[in-house]
Formats: structure tokens, sequence, C-alpha cells
């Protein structure tokens, strides 16, 4: 399956901020700090300017504790289970759809790095490819939750989440996807931080960067 062209205007940035962090001691990762600053406000720094549609976070629960450092949407997961990322992204979808936008990037909560060509690449990517769906690689590693999806997509990802299926590499496997690819050095920009040593690393790598 093709898609639409992705519109310089008609693309929404989503952050999924579902997980239960569990490694990470449990609660909000996105709120945890790194450098003075929320994870949170950092990978929101690095997406926004990318998407003009705007930006939106995935998330269940009160939306006011994310209100101190995020001012776009929070989006709940809009089936019922907490079925992981795919929900978030299908609520994404949704919420794009309802705003006359054709896409959405997805990233991860806990990626502070994100490259600042991060869009252009996947929305170039999906167009040479003609794949509907466009996702990141880093070194040898693929980034399942860190891509390119378009809004003609929900109804399929719906259906697939009231049958039951959770896997979001099956979905993507199930519609095809272009990948596009970024070194590893001098920093991973998927590096994701899943566990309070995580947070002292990459406050350590902040360090020699700056």
């Amino acid at each position: 399956m093709s898609s639409a062209p992705v519109a310089a205007s008609g693309l929404l940035g989503l952050i999924l901020a579902g997980g239960l962090s569990r490694r990470m001691g449990g609660g909000d990762k996105p709120l945890r700090p790194l450098a003075g600053r929320t994870l949170l406000e950092r990978v929101a720094e690095r997406l926004g300017p990318q998407c003009a549609g705007g930006l939106a976070l995935s998330a269940n629960g009160d939306p006011a504790r994310f209100r101190a450092v995020f001012a776009g949407a929070v989006l709940p997961d809009t089936v019922p289970d907490h079925p992981g990322p795919l929900a978030g992204i299908l609520a994404g979808l949704e919420a794009a759809e309802g705003a006359g936008l054709t896409h959405i990037v997805s990233v991860p909560g806990d990626a502070p790095f994100l490259p600042q060509d991060f869009v252009t690449r996947l929305v170039a990517a999906a167009a040479a490819e003609g794949k509907p769906i466009a996702l990141a690689a880093s070194g040898e590693r693929r980034h399942f939750t860190s891509a390119l999806w378009p809004v003609a997509l929900r109804a399929d990802l719906r259906g697939w989440l009231v049958a039951g299926e959770r896997r979001v590499g099956g979905f993507i496997e199930r519609h095809g996807a272009a990948v596009a690819s970024w070194p590893v050095e001098p920093v991973d920009p998927f590096l994701n931080l899943n566990a309070p040593e995580d947070l002292a690393a990459a406050e350590a790598l902040l360090a020699r960067l700056s």
C-alpha cells in the first residue's frame, strides 16, 4: 500500500509516553530530569520544529501532570486494556485525521537525542521507496516506534488491535516500510533511557558534547 505525499503542514508529531517504566522504578519516565530538564522537554524541543502540525503526547491518566512542561494535546488510548505503543499510535492517527492532517511521526518519550533531520529523512525514504510507513534505524537496529505513519492506516490498525494483535513489527510488516539510517557516533540519536544508570550515562554524554 502506498499513501499520499506528506504536505509540509500535514504532519503531527506524537511522543509516546504510555509505558509503565518498570526499569526506571515506575511513574512517568518522560518526566524524569536529565541535566536539569525533563526528558519530555528535551524530546519536544527536538521534534517540535520538525512538525508543522504540532505535537501531541500519548499518555493515559490525568493529563494535568504534564502541563508544567508540555502544552500540546494529551491523547489517551482509544482501545481498552492498554495494548501498548500501537494504541498510542492509533490515538495519534485518529487525532491527526480529526485535524485534517495526513501523517504522524511517532517517537518514544525517552529519546532526548533525536536527530534534527528525523522527519525530512523519513518523508524522503517513504517517497523514494513508495512505502506507506518509514522507520528509523541506527547501527544495526531498527526503531519501530520512531516512524512515519499515514492517517490512511488508522482503520486497519484499529482492527489489528481489536483482533488482539499487539506487535508493532507485525503491523509494519503487514504494510511495508522504508528505512532511514543514522550513524551511532558521536551519539546514537535514538538512544533510549530505560534505567537510572542510563540517565547518568546520558548526563555524562551531554557534558562531553557541550
